[in-house]
């Protein structure tokens, strides 16, 4: 009986046996190959394939932690802020210290991050600020709110208890002293006026300040103006008042001309204005000045020199200004 031994398999011989003489059948000696030999670069390959997986592994677990991570700073209402961080020690001493390799450097373990203040912490400056001005505006428009109605209020007192009334005036009588065409062909005129102011409050005194104005106008032409005198009316006061009126009009001809035109009619129309300033006393306490402004219209029969005219009609209306 012939003994022989015999290699299977490529790359290096893994197992050695000892067959008859007589060859095998083909299927026995595939199957002893297969259950017995096994090649090292096959035992590589399946430490590797080992091996990535362990790590795609721990690759999950790391992004599954960091998910979980982010969850829960989003319901905790803060986002993740990420600080640069220096390392405690220099690039450059730390690899002097360990002999400059480049193995112990790409060994060295990061520093540790900086621990971050949370977000709602940062953010509880300008939220006190925003409330601080809020408060503010919201004390400014309340003080505002309370000074008008003190003052709505006060003002309505003080018109219940003293019942404000507008000075009212008539004309008494109007005479014209002179009415001449000068030799520059403009219209000379004088009038005298007899004027009666009339205060009919209770509690409220007029002073008519410096700067009133009587003036008489015809067809939107002022024919001549004259100033009221100064003076202190008190409540339920009547003043008679004597003002001289004088004026220079330009085109004197024309509107010569057209007053002679109407005197023919025996009705001419004219306009008294009354432009005063006043100003008020409630008790001892004198108001700031305000302006009393009148318009009469009156029509007269004729405007004959040296002669008492005749009043016809007349109509006044008067109006406070503030």
């Amino acid at each position: 009986m012939y003994k022989a031994a015999v290699a299977w398999g490529s790359g290096e011989a893994l197992v050695m046996e000892e067959v008859e003489v007589s060859p095998p059948s083909l299927q026995e000696i595939r199957g002893k190959t297969v259950s017995t030999s096994l090649c090292r670069s096959d035992l590589n390959a399946l430490d590797s394939h080992e091996r990535r997986k362990h790590h795609q592994k721990q690759a999950s677990s790391l992004l599954l932690s960091s998910d979980m991570e982010k969850t829960r700073m989003q319901i905790m209402g803060d986002k993740p802020k990420i600080h640069p961080t220096a390392p405690l020690m220099s690039r450059g001493l730390a690899a002097s210290e360990k002999g400059g390799s480049s193995q112990s450097q790409s060994h060295q373990q990061p520093p540790l991050p900086l621990r971050t203040m949370p977000a709602a912490m940062q953010s509880s400056k300008p939220q006190k600020t925003r409330s601080c001005c809020c408060k503010c505006i919201c004390w400014t428009v309340g003080l505002l709110v309370l000074l008008l109605v003190i003052v709505g209020a006060t003002a309505g007192v003080l018109y219940l208890v003293f019942t404000p009334k507008i000075p009212d005036y008539s004309v008494d009588s109007l005479s014209i002293s002179d009415l001449r065409l000068n030799f520059d062909m403009s219209l000379y005129a004088k009038f005298d006026v007899k004027i009666t102011a009339n205060n009919p409050n209770k509690k409220i005194g007029i002073y008519y300040e410096k700067g009133g104005l009587l003036s008489v106008w015809y067809s939107n032409t002022k024919l001549c103006a004259g100033s009221i005198p100064k003076f202190y009316q008190g409540h339920r006061n009547m003043t008679k008042l004597d003002v001289s009126l004088t004026g220079q009009t330009q085109y004197g001809s024309t509107l010569l001309r057209a007053l002679q035109e109407q005197q023919q009619t025996g009705r001419i129309p004219l306009d008294l204005k009354v432009d005063a300033p006043v100003s008020i006393k409630l008790g001892r306490l004198k108001l700031r000045k305000v302006t009393i402004l009148g318009d009469c219209l009156l029509v007269v029969d004729s405007l004959s020199t040296n002669n008492l005219i005749s009043i016809k009609a007349s109509n006044c209306k008067f109006k406070l200004k503030l």
